[in-house]
């Protein structure tokens, strides 16, 4: 009997603590609290992919400027009263762009161009012959990515281009005509600027400018007998523009 009574008022006075002390039932609910399970959703981070591409249509706009051209026997015929004249080209372009990091990229360029020659000075007029270009471009960038949807990006890097289904024109000018062309395959530096204009996290617009130091030495043989030898100072602009694909 004297210990039920001794549990009813202990329960009684812890009651009454209860309702006259606040601090020692806050106390009591902290501490639960503070024993209860934390469950925390983190934030869905989307992972990083480092791949790109563009496809883009390719202006090469050649500057042959300083070319030379030596007719053996025939100094009036050339450099530096000739030169050569390579026609511009518009192709359709891929850009394959991987990304080490948010900033440092590289991107190769992948394109098949096709180029007139002609003479010029004391040879203008002469239709000189055909020749395709494959020159994929490897370049090393850094892109800018403090201007939201707007991320310029500079870079350089190295071309190697490969003529291929070269053809002399057999076209004949004041009893003179070029039977035979030969344009070896060269390695040039790169340099480039441009921007990409992002729509959404995915799809964006792009511009793009590069230049190239292209100078490959050629030959070639006019009517069948009079070597000519020299160097084509292609060094083109190649000026882009289309559409981007961040993966």
């Amino acid at each position: 009997m004297e210990n039920s009574m001794r549990t009813k008022t202990i329960l009684t006075t812890a009651s009454l603590l209860a309702l006259t002390c606040p601090l020692a039932s806050i106390s009591v609910q902290a501490a639960d609290l503070a024993r209860a399970p934390i469950y925390y959703k983190a934030p869905q981070i989307e992972p990083f992919n480092p791949w790109m591409i563009r496809l883009r249509v390719l202006g090469v706009l050649p500057d042959t400027a300083g070319s030379s051209v030596n007719v053996a026997g025939a100094p009036l015929l050339s450099s530096p009263a000739s030169g050569l004249s390579i026609s511009d080209q518009a192709v359709p372009e891929l850009d394959i762009t991987y990304f080490f990091t948010n900033n440092v990229a590289a991107e190769l360029i992948l394109g098949v161009t096709r180029h007139h020659i002609s003479g010029t000075g004391t040879l203008n007029g002469l239709d000189i012959g055909k020749a395709w270009l494959l020159p994929p471009t490897l370049t090393l960038q850094y892109h800018f990515t403090d201007f939201g949807p707007f991320k310029p990006y500079i870079g350089a890097g190295i071309n190697y281009t490969v003529f291929f289904k070269q053809s002399a024109a057999n076209t004949s000018l004041a009893g003179l005509a070029v039977t035979d062309l030969h344009i070896g395959n060269q390695f040039g530096a790169a340099v480039q600027f441009g921007f990409d204009y992002m729509l959404d996290r995915h799809w964006g617009l792009n511009f793009d400018v590069k230049k190239l130091w292209l100078r490959p030495d050629y030959t070639a043989t006019v009517n069948n007998a009079i070597a000519v030898t020299g160097r084509a100072n292609i060094d083109p602009w190649l000026v882009s523009g289309g559409v981007t694909y961040k993966f």
